[in-house]
């Protein structure tokens, strides 16, 4: 069965020089509308083109203190956004080990197994989609995003998103959820306007595979039961 997102949205104007981008998801079965609780962590981002003024990438958009951290066998939170260049700390705040690593698109990198109360960090240098995993932990994930723009949505739990203080400009607009294909995804890749007289970006549809999502750990195999007695999941 396939399952859509669909994004509805709308621009409320807050100056003659800027607008606002706001929204919501809505998740569909079947076409059939579902309970917009469903429908948090979808990102929209427009990067600006040539000849759209862009904010200071230091413009305050940005979380100031970047970080996934690790409890109860979860990074919090499950989606983050950065600017490219940034530094994502991975503190652990559970009491046993963890081996925070990304092996797929985006930034790769294997932070190693570390214990309880310590922290390591990675610098996200390049555009693009991180999927993070723990090589001990199996349920554990988590993705970044790190975008060259500071005009990104991520939608709650409700579906809402806004865009803030948007200048008018040429943009081209960028969709993602998980659980979409990247070739879908990169098929609703397309330019916009934001402007006085033409705003509205209408409406997207985001279809999901069905495909159940698994990963390997870092060597590239299944995963093992942890054991209780290991040094590699008990704090000693």
């Amino acid at each position: 069965m396939l399952v859509g997102a669909t994004l509805l949205l709308a621009i409320t104007f807050s100056s003659a020089e800027s607008v606002t981008v706001t929204g919501r998801t809505r998740l569909e079965r079947t076409g059939k509308s579902v309970s917009t609780t469903d429908a948090g962590n979808v990102v929209v981002w427009l990067s600006p083109l040539s000849g759209t003024a862009a904010l200071d990438p230091e413009s305050g958009r940005w979380p100031s203190h970047p970080r996934l951290t690790q409890r109860n066998k979860r990074f919090e939170p499950h989606v983050l956004i950065v600017p490219v260049g940034a530094s994502v700390e991975f503190p652990n705040h559970d009491p046993f080990f963890h081996n925070v690593f990304s092996l797929f698109d985006g930034k790769r990198f294997d932070l190693g197994l570390y214990e309880a109360g310590t922290t390591r960090d990675v610098r996200f240098d390049k555009p693009g989609v991180s999927y993070i995993f723990c090589n001990i932990h199996s349920e554990m994930s988590a993705v970044v995003i790190a975008l060259d723009t500071p005009y990104y949505a991520v939608s709650n739990a409700k579906g809402d998103i806004s865009i803030p203080e948007v200048p008018s400009g040429r943009y081209m607009m960028h969709v993602w959820t998980e659980g979409s294909l990247p070739d879908v995804l990169q098929a609703k890749v397309r330019e916009v306007t934001i402007g006085p007289t033409s705003a509205s970006l209408g409406v997207i549809s985001l279809p999901e595979s069905h495909i159940e999502l698994t990963h390997t750990n870092k060597y590239g195999q299944e995963y093992e039961p942890p054991s209780p007695s290991s040094p590699a999941y008990e704090h000693p």
